[in-house]
């Protein structure tokens, strides 16, 4: 008997040997080669890279993996338990695999299978192995892989402390719908920070590691099985002890609701802003930092800015659309029973927002019914149908319909939009009434910009972006017709030429060179006005005039201040560019008016105030400035920080401040009095290029700089009688109308040293008083007129309001041009030619033909042209 005893603990002795030496084999066979677990020492996953507006809100996100990594000591102790409860209770006192989590996971798993149920085996890796798993191997269901994992996790245990191995699990955990770690789920599921989720949602979070895409709420088949989950994890922490049976009751009762991000959150219409600054961050910072680095970008976008460029230019280019006819319906189907769902089943138009897709039904004499995809009906009364007149070549229109029959017809797919009023505002309309509209196919751009700083506040780069990406505020280039106008005469005024200096409006002819025809420049609407000052000529925007002041200067001089305002990179020395026929963009040409109105300090255009990377060091920011005193962490009332300005001045104040004084008078009389109604202290140009290809109006307030293009993406004409100032201008009209509805008139700033004289508006002599035409004309000190009226300034203060919108209007001085030397009505450069392209040498200012005769000098007036 005690030798059997004996034998039976021998062999079991050599069986336990044996056991553990296989054991050990094992162990070390699979754990040779496995990956080094102390890279995790060194933990940086892929985060989210974020741009923000100057407010705080979000205007984009970038990344392969939608995560912000949040420390430990960050992570609410709510979330936290959630978590253990759901995934490894015993994870503070296990090394990394949890023997008794294995033995329950046996026994459940063997009474389940007893039982015959089908329902998933129960796992028993602890939090350790899943992130060995996560971070170091692949997910290989195989025994192979589980050992490895076992081994891995006892290492990780030994070498790093329980809070380090919970920071890696929360954050690189994947809880479904593209989120990875807990902060970009709670964002994305609830809308909400981490410490601000209730026990319910934590218990959400905490349900969803095993597989994220069982629970989803949003979906009806894996909507119960999600809350049913979520409820197990909330009895998992009461019975843990980490809530209380109250709590555990009001978490029960919470419905399960999914929440998107917060619109107010975000802000609306600023693709093409972010597309920008995507494309910068990515060359200037690589594709890597971009979309792993984690990158906090502080952008220059003002929200409520972009809100409003956003729809004033959408509902400028649909305004232009509406002039220029129907192109008609946008697709055709049946009206049978039924239509309602082959209306929804339509594929969605990316450029009808905020319009919605309607069939015609029936159509009568003076209104069309209509169907909409949710099955309701409405009608689209005539009235609401007479813009829509049949389109002919060269956008014009023929005759205004009738009958609705004149434009619809049963089974037009259409675009409406609910209506209670005419757009006169004399019928009234009662409910389930709508408008017919139509994307356009012209586009456009609109740039905002702090003068004193170059900062983009608000750019919108077209109709839609999700029609089009490209961006025409900074990627289009085009001609911009007479808006260029102000570097030439900002030129003569910088070289001893003042706003009353005389040029002769009349027919002029330049030689091109050997084998080229005479190049004969016309004003837009014909007609001359003989000597006339640089103040009116640039009011009424006179080509003429323009081209004999460009001659005379000489195109290096001004092609110069183009290029050191940044219109240009290098402007072709050829008279042609002295009226816009060169190209630049939207972005920089109000970037230099914004020179202009700043009193001539050089800025440069920026989206981006400054980008932290993933640790909130600073790795760019767009003002280099030293500020002495910056450093302080805390402000303690110390005094303000007096930070130099480093600006270049590229140009005298005096000759800046006469350019934004006459620009003055480009709205007040001149092609740009569509922008008079904003009633505010405001200056600008319109411009139009060869057969209104493109259309322009910039200007600015003291401290807003804005420019406006209108055009289609394949050149041509948008209509004989479509200029800067009757497509672009009304655009930058309702902006600023907007912009500056809550502002003071503030306006423009007089740098010291001016003499403001009253002269007469169209001659320029001095007056006085009792002179209806009379304005203050900006001069420079050594050019004031003797005799002439004067206004006191004070120079200490640099402002001066001189009554904005009480001057005289010059009355009949001539028709209004607002088009280049080589547009409508005026002769090519050379045949076949057109601005902008194969530009032929400019003639010398010798070259000047002697078809308009000399006229005597009216007024004495330093450097008039004659």
């Amino acid at each position: 008997m005690f030798r059997s005893i004996t034998l039976l603990f021998s062999t079991l002795f050599l069986l336990a040997i044996v056991g553990v030496g296989a054991g050990l084999g094992v162990l070390w066979h699979y754990g040779q080669g496995l990956p080094d677990y102390r890279q995790l020492d060194h933990y940086e996953p892929p985060v989210t890279t974020r741009v923000y507006a100057g407010d705080g809100r979000m205007v984009a996100e970038y990344a392969v993996e939608k995560r912000s990594f949040v420390p430990f000591n960050a992570v609410p102790p709510r979330v936290i338990n959630a978590f253990l409860a759901a995934e490894d209770k015993n994870f503070y006192t296990h090394s990394g695999i949890d023997p008794v989590g294995i033995a329950r996971a046996m026994v459940v798993n063997l009474k389940n299978k007893g039982l015959g149920s089908d329902r998933r085996p129960m796992g028993a890796s602890t939090i350790t192995q899943q992130v060995a798993k996560n971070f170091l191997l692949t997910n290989e269901p195989s025994l192979q892989r589980k050992v490895k994992e076992a081994i891995l996790a006892f290492r990780i245990e030994q070498t790093f402390t329980k809070q380090h191995i919970l920071e890696l699990y929360l954050n690189e955990i994947y809880l479904g719908q593209g989120n990875y770690g807990v902060a970009a789920a709670a964002l994305n599921y609830f809308d909400k920070s981490l410490d601000e989720l209730s026990v319910a949602e934590v218990a959400y979070l905490g349900a969803l590691p095993k597989a994220p895409n069982n629970y989803n709420p949003n979906h009806a088949n894996t909507a119960q099985a999600g809350r049913e989950r979520r409820d197990w994890v909330i009895g998992r922490m009461l019975e843990d002890g980490y809530i209380t049976l109250d709590e555990a009751k009001a978490a029960w009762a919470e419905p399960l609701i999914i929440r998107n991000r917060s619109e107010s959150a975000t802000v609306h219409g600023s693709e093409y802003f972010a597309e920008d600054i995507r494309r910068q961050i990515a060359a200037d910072f690589g594709e890597q930092s971009l979309y792993k680095g984690g990158l906090s970008v502080r952008s220059t976008l003002d929200p409520q800015l972009q809100d409003i460029a956003y729809r004033t230019l959408r509902v400028g280019l649909v305004g232009y659309d509406r002039r220029h006819g129907w192109r008609g319906p946008l697709a055709k189907m049946e009206t049978s029973p039924g239509w309602d769902r082959r209306l929804a089943a339509l594929p969605p138009r990316a450029d009808l927002e905020p319009w919605k897709l309607a069939v015609v039904l029936a159509v009568a004499d003076k209104q069309a019914e209509i169907g909409l995809a949710n099955g309701t009906k409405g009608r689209i009364p005539m009235s609401e149908l007479l813009w829509a007149r049949p389109p002919l070549p060269q956008q014009t229109v023929g005759p205004q319909p009738k009958r609705a029959s004149d434009v619809l017809a049963a089974g037009d797919v259409v675009a409406v939009e609910p209506v209670t009023k005419s757009d006169d505002g004399k019928e009234q309309y009662g409910p389930e009434t709508y408008g017919l509209r139509q994307p356009p196919k012209v586009e456009g751009a609109l740039v905002a910009i702090d003068p004193h700083t170059g900062r983009v506040l608000a750019m919108q780069g077209g109709f839609s972006y999700l029609r089009s990406q490209f961006n025409r505020a900074s990627q289009a280039e085009r001609q911009p017709g007479s808006s260029f106008k102000p570097f030439v005469y900002m030129t003569a005024l910088d070289n001893g030429y003042t706003p009353s200096s005389l040029v002769l409006d009349a027919p002029i002819e330049l030689d091109q060179g050997p084998g080229l025809p005479k190049w004969r420049p016309m004003n837009y609407h014909g007609g001359y006005l003989g000597p006339t000052t640089l103040r009116v000529g640039i009011e009424k925007s006179r080509n003429l005039m323009t081209v004999r002041l460009a001659a005379t200067i000489g195109m290096e001089k001004i092609a110069g201040f183009a290029e050191s305002f940044g219109v240009v990179d290098k402007l072709p020395r050829e008279l042609s560019m002295a009226l816009g026929a060169g190209e630049t963009t939207p972005l920089r040409m109000t970037a230099a008016y914004a020179q202009i109105v700043n009193g001539g300090k050089k800025v440069t255009p920026t989206l981006i105030d400054r980008i932290q990377d993933r640790n909130g060091k600073t790795v760019y920011r767009h003002d280099q400035r030293a500020c002495e005193g910056c450093e302080s962490t805390f402000y303690t009332n110390q005094d303000m920080p007096d930070v130099p300005d480093t600006r270049p001045q590229m140009v005298d104040p005096m000759t800046a401040y006469q350019m934004v004084h006459m620009l003055e008078g480009v709205v007040e009389r001149g092609t740009g009095r569509a922008v008079l109604a904003v009633g505010k202290p405001l200056a600008g140009k319109s411009g139009t290029s060869n057969d209104s290809k493109d259309t322009w109006f910039v200007g600015f307030s003291p401290d807003l700089a804005v420019g406006v293009f209108v055009g289609f993406d394949e050149p041509s004409t948008l209509g004989e009688h479509e200029t800067g100032g009757s497509t672009a201008a009304p655009i930058f009209r309702d902006f600023m109308k907007e912009a500056l509805k809550d502002k003071p008139a503030v306006p423009f700033r007089v740098p010291p040293g001016i003499h403001l004289v009253r002269v007469n508006a169209s001659t320029g002599r001095p007056t006085d008083s009792s002179d209806r035409n009379a304005i203050y004309e900006a001069f420079k000190p050594d050019t004031v007129p003797m005799g002439g009226e004067e206004q006191v300034l004070d120079n200490d203060a640099g402002v001066i309001n001189l009554g904005y919108g009480t001057t005289a209007t010059l009355g009949n001085m001539g028709t209004t041009d607002d088009q280049p030397g080589n547009e409508a009505g005026a002769k090519p450069l050379a045949p076949g030619g057109a601005a902008g392209e194969n530009p032929v040498p400019a003639p010398s200012p010798g070259s000047v033909s002697p078809a308009a005769p000399a006229v005597p000098q009216t007024a004495p007036q330093a450097g008039g042209i004659y």
